[in-house]
């Protein structure tokens, strides 16, 4: 698959990075031209500007501040955009702009998939993403059926699992679960605590 990284932070080297390993063809276009070369060369990528990132290929990863977001996007409509943003306040860990997701789509007319957003940066360096016998878990939520099964094939080829979030409004509660969770893990807390395997009993299954 061709992914274009929108982007030249943490985020767009970590992700590109795997998916150059996993056999696709990143091309990296950030707003610096030196950061984006200087990505692509250490994952393996070729470097581009912005606009050739959201040309390129079958999906575009979104890897900017949420803030910028749309204006850094432009008018994208048809494209399949991989939203990882999170419009979080710094320090409060609130959200900033409720509808963020829904937002970017109405502007850009793009197919936006909110994923990989719930985990921190240094959870897409590691090594494996494997944690006590089980693949990670990535949440997705979006509305276009196509662009949901490019996003899945993203996911499955890292090796993690894609989980279905719900339509693209639900994208709000993923970035809310995500600022809530990062509140809890700088104050020390095992995140991992809160969310038990759900007994077959319950009537839920």
């Amino acid at each position: 698959m061709r992914i274009g990284v929108l982007g030249s932070g943490g985020m767009a080297e970590a992700l590109g990075g795997r998916w150059v390993a996993a056999g696709h063809e990143v091309l990296v276009g950030g707003r610096s031209p030196e950061r984006s070369r200087a990505v692509a060369a250490r994952v393996g990528a070729v470097a581009g500007s912005p606009a050739d990132a959201v040309a390129f290929g079958d999906a575009v990863l979104l890897a900017v501040p949420a803030a910028v977001a749309a204006e850094v996007l432009g008018p994208a409509p048809g494209r399949v955009v991989v939203d990882c943003t999170n419009s979080v306040v710094p320090g409060r860990f609130a959200l900033d702009e409720p509808r963020a997701a829904v937002r970017l789509a109405e502007r850009t007319g793009a197919h936006v998939v909110k994923a990989f957003n719930l985990c921190h940066v240094g959870v897409w360096r590691l090594p494996s993403l494997v944690f006590e016998g089980r693949p990670l878990g990535v949440p997705l939520c979006g509305d276009s059926a196509a662009a949901l099964g490019v996003v899945r094939e993203l996911v499955r080829s890292i090796g993690c699992v894609p989980v279905d979030g719900g339509p693209l409004e639900r994208a709000e509660l993923l970035e809310a679960t995500t600022a809530f969770a990062i509140g809890l893990w700088v104050g020390g807390a095992d995140v991992r605590s809160i969310f038990p395997p759900l007994p077959e009993a319950s009537g839920l299954m």
